[in-house]
Formats: structure tokens, sequence, C-alpha cells
């Protein structure tokens, strides 16, 4: 079989078995791939197939809608390959894109994979001194970004080709002008399925942004596994809430539901508003969505019931553990479950709970087809019921990474002892459920008792007045440490001491007496630009303080509350 045919069949085996856990992860296999294009090898044979199918419907924040099928976004992406060969983009090279949510950003992404171009993603959040560090660091041969978004790079060192998307810029070249051309596009050799595709910098929660390699079968082959765990069907319209610039928008607004036929739905928002949000989904008929969790604990904060939406069949959430109690609001008012699922821009999706399968609350779910996942005990090297994330690199799946660029010595320590290490602690149960426990630098002891941040602030949001929370260790001269949350409050509560003591009483009662929060402070969560928590600062913070710090409340200000410990 050719690698269209290859590729159809693996993806049509876990559309026959979405309901089937247990005969997916059985009878799933990675497709052996010499050499594959998405673009050519599969985008544009479904083009063919559906040529009237939505690809791409965005809706932006004044009304207005933007789109393309599947043979308009076929015909364009070509037309862009064409003309960036014309510019002197070449196979192989980097290119760093920088574009928000608008239709361009797929016309390129499409255009340089039929080219075999690099393309490095960036979001437009970046400033010149993170993308000078993109610059260097990615190799970076040509540039392209928003016409209002030139000026970031007045400072940024180097000779690189410039293009601008939208008005004209003095001294970039102009995107639109790759439409005056008519020539369809014919690469000049097949796509090697092991040449390099995407380069991405982490969001950095511990340490700079590591720059993560996959190829043109890691990332378009891969995401079989995440289609698979979201649910997706052909003819879906599938809306994933993410900025482009990190690995989940290329996840779920590209090669998910493309891999599936299906649409890929953007709602564009220059401030996230719960409520329209939900209007458009229903109006337009949104049948699958994915947010991250900080997304999810906002939409919580709304009347659910009252913005119902009829066409949903399926909800997940990615990017941090979704705390149950969030879930449990989500299906008592639309009798939807949010399934959790569990991958890293290392990786496409690797442990979930997908379509049909018994879903423990609290637990990510279990490893998805085409996945070995092994819990190691980071003292004794050997697998067991607790320990952290790895992957078994005898059966390295397809959609890991090649590896950390230009750095051996962190892949060295990735891939150690025939395992790919992600970092994260987990435990498994007897029925193979795996449930998140932290970051292995987020873990600590208080009294010599591990604590699982996620487990204490999975309780804490359990208390009407607390939107988000994140629990560190407090240096303590008895205990060494103690649990310390610091809370973002909801809508409508005043950061008193009154709501300390109800917050603080609360854990109390809802926690074993070696996990209580012992301390709180409220305030808005250090995060990374692509929202994630950065308990890393949180830590800092509290190891540099002398003595209290001004708006600390501590369980001990509360005689009130009784209990041991």
């Amino acid at each position: 079989m050719g690698a269209t045919e290859t590729f159809r069949a693996a993806r049509d085996l876990l559309l026959a078995h979405r309901d089937d856990y247990d005969k997916a992860r059985s009878e799933f296999r990675w497709p052996e791939l010499e050499t594959f294009n998405f673009g050519l090898d599969w985008f544009d044979v479904l083009a063919a197939e559906q040529p009237d199918t939505p690809a791409l419907w965005i809706v932006h924040d004044d009304g207005t809608e933007d789109g393309r099928s599947y043979a308009e976004l076929s015909a364009r992406s070509s037309q862009v390959a064409v003309w960036l060969q014309q510019q002197g983009v070449d196979r192989g090279d980097r290119l760093l894109l920088v574009l928000g949510n608008v239709a361009p950003l797929w016309e390129i992404m499409l255009g340089a994979i039929k080219l075999g171009v690099v393309v490095i993603p960036a979001t437009t959040l970046l400033g010149t001194r993170d993308l000078t560090d993109r610059v260097e660091r990615g190799d970076v041969r040509h540039v392209i970004t928003s016409s209002r978004d030139t000026a970031k790079f007045d400072g940024v060192p180097g000779s690189w080709t410039r293009i601008a998307v939208g008005d004209p810029v003095e001294g970039w070249l102009r995107y639109d002008d790759a439409f005056t051309l008519l020539e369809s596009f014919t690469p000049e050799v097949d796509t090697r399925a092991d040449e390099t595709l995407l380069l991405y910098f982490t969001s950095g929660t511990t340490a700079r942004p590591k720059l993560v390699e996959h190829t043109h079968t890691s990332y378009p082959v891969g995401h079989l596994s995440t289609a698979y765990w979201i649910g997706l069907q052909p003819g879906d319209v599938h809306l994933n809430v993410s900025s482009p610039g990190w690995a989940k928008h290329a996840w779920s607004n590209v090669f998910a539901p493309w891999i599936a036929g299906a649409t890929a739905f953007v709602v564009n928002q220059e401030r996230f508003a719960a409520g329209p949000l939900l209007d458009t989904m229903a109006r337009c008929g949104v049948t699958t969505f994915c947010a991250p969790p900080t997304v999810w604990r906002m939409l919580v904060q709304e009347d659910l019931r009252a913005h119902m939406v009829p066409s949903l069949r399926e909800v997940v959430g990615a990017g941090e553990p979704l705390n149950p109690e969030v879930i449990e609001r989500v299906r008592e008012a639309w009798g939807l479950t949010v399934r959790d699922g569990y991958g890293q821009t290392e990786t496409t999706a690797l442990v979930g709970n997908p379509p049909g399968a018994e879903l423990k609350l609290g637990s990510m779910g279990r490893p998805l087809p085409g996945y070995a996942v092994v819990l190691v005990d980071p003292v004794t090297g050997e697998p067991g019921a607790e320990g952290e994330i790895c992957l078994d690199l005898s059966q390295r799946p397809v959609g890991l990474m090649v590896g950390y660029q230009d750095d051996d010595e962190l892949m060295a320590a990735a891939m150690r002892d025939g395992y790919y290490h992600t970092g994260d602690v987990a435990s498994r149960d007897e029925q193979g459920y795996i449930t998140y426990v932290g970051r292995a630098d987020d873990v600590f002891k208080a009294s010599d008792y591990r604590i699982s941040p996620f487990e204490l602030e999975s309780v804490l949001i359990e208390h009407v007045a607390v939107a988000e929370a994140a629990v560190v260790p407090a240096p303590d001269p008895v205990r060494l440490a103690v649990p310390k949350a610091y809370v973002t409050l909801s809508a409508g509560h005043e950061p008193s001491a009154e709501t300390a003591r109800d917050i603080l009483g609360y854990a109390r009662q809802h926690l074993a007496p070696y996990k209580r929060i012992r301390r709180l402070q409220f305030a808005a969560l250090p995060k990374t630009i692509s929202g994630k928590i950065r308990r890393v600062e949180l830590r800092g913070t509290e190891e540099a303080h002398q003595g209290r710090p001004d708006g600390e409340f501590r369980d001990e200000d509360f005689p009130e509350l009784k209990g041991d410990g």
C-alpha cells in the first residue's frame, strides 16, 4: 500500500473501534511509512473526496466569519508553497510563524508542510527578547508574522526573509502576493517520514523553554491517538480553545480534526467571555469541544443550563488535569462528561478517557492505542503502581519527539534507562487507570508525608469562593514544610479574613490532617503565556520570604477551627 492507503487503514481502524477501547488498544498498530507528507498524501486526497466540506471555520469577535473548504485550502496552500519557493524558502529551511487565529495561519502551515519547510510556531504574545531567542536558537532563516507585529522584529538580529500578512510594510514581502500565482505545487522528491517538520519551544513552567523536534510522522501521524481520544468523526465541527504557537493548537486545531475529515472551528475573542463563547457554539453546531482546565473553570462560573449546546457530543480537557468538581458541574448541567487526556509537547495524546470507555472520576484514563506507558519508581528505577510516567522505548511510539534540539545533556536525561521520562508523577490502579499526582518538581514532603499539590487544589476549588488555586510548600521550623495555598477568588468574594477562615475550614473538613492547608494567600496565580500555573515561581517566592509575608493567613489565626495536627 502507498502512504495514503497505509495511513487511512490505521485511521479507519480507530474510527471503527471508537467505542471499544480494548479492541482499539489490542488491534491498533502505528502505520509504517518510509515517506509521508500530510499536506500532499492526506489533506489533498481528502480535498478531492470532500471538496465542499468546511476545513476551517473562524468566528471573530465582531461577528464576522471566515473559512475555507477542503478544496479551497488545498489550492491556496499549494499556491503558498510555490510562492515561498520563489522567495528562496527551501526544503529544510526553518521558518518562524508568528500569527494569531487567522486563515493564513492554516494556509501557511499546509503550504510549508507540502514544501518540506521546518516550521517553528510562536505565540503573538512574545516580545522582542523572546523572538530573538527563537530566531537564534531556532536557526531561523524566514519569518512570517502579521503586519501589526513586524515592529517587534526591529531589534532582532540576523538576516532572514521577512513576510507580512496584512497591510504592506516597508522592507517586508506581502503575503497576499502568493495568490497572484496560478501554478500548482509539485514536489521534487517525496518527503521522508523522518524529516523534521516542527520545532516547538515549550512553555517553560520550570526552566527556559526547551526546543522540541517533531517529524513529518511524529505529529501528523502521531495524532491518530489524539483524534481517537477526542472521539472525532468525519463531518464533526470541532472547537479547541488554544492559541497558535503551542503544541495543543497543532493537536486539535490542525492535525486531529483533519485526520478525521472534520472542520476545525475557531472562536476569536479579544478577552475571554464564557457566555458569548457558549452561544456561538450552540449557533454554529459544535459537536466536539476541547478546552484547558483554566477555561473549564471559567465556564462553570456561568449557568451552564442557560447555555445548552444541543449539538455537543464529546467534551474533553487537556493541558493540566481537570479537577473532579468541574467535571461534576458540567455533567449535572449538560449530561456530558468531560473526559481528561494527557500528553506533552514532546508527544501526542498518550493517556486518556476515550468515548465509550468506563470513566473513573479523578483519573486521566488509560494508555491510548500505540502507547506503552510505564510508571517508574524514581528511587529504584523499577516499574510499579506509582512513579514517573514513562514510555517504554522498546515499543517506541510514532508520536514521540525525535528529541531536544541541540541539548545532548537534556536529551540523555529524558531518554535514560530505556524509557522516555515525562517528569510527571502518577499512580495506577488494578484496572490500569492512571491518576495524576503532579510534576516531579511540584510534589513535596511535609512532616515526612508525600504531598500532591493537585489533590489539595482539587479540594480547594470545590469551595464556592475559589476560582483557582495552587499549592506549594512553605518553610516551617517544625514540619520542615507545610502546604500553602495561593488562591484566586471567584467573582463576588472578598479577600478577607472571613473568606480565608471559611476556605481553611473547608479544607480541614475534607483533607487528612497531614494534608491540611496550613497557610493561605489571595493572589493572581503566575502563569506561562500558554496558561499553565508556574508553581516554580510560587515556590521561589516562599523560599525567599524572611518571616511571615504580608497578606498571609494561617490556620493558627483561627482557633475556632478545631482538629488535631
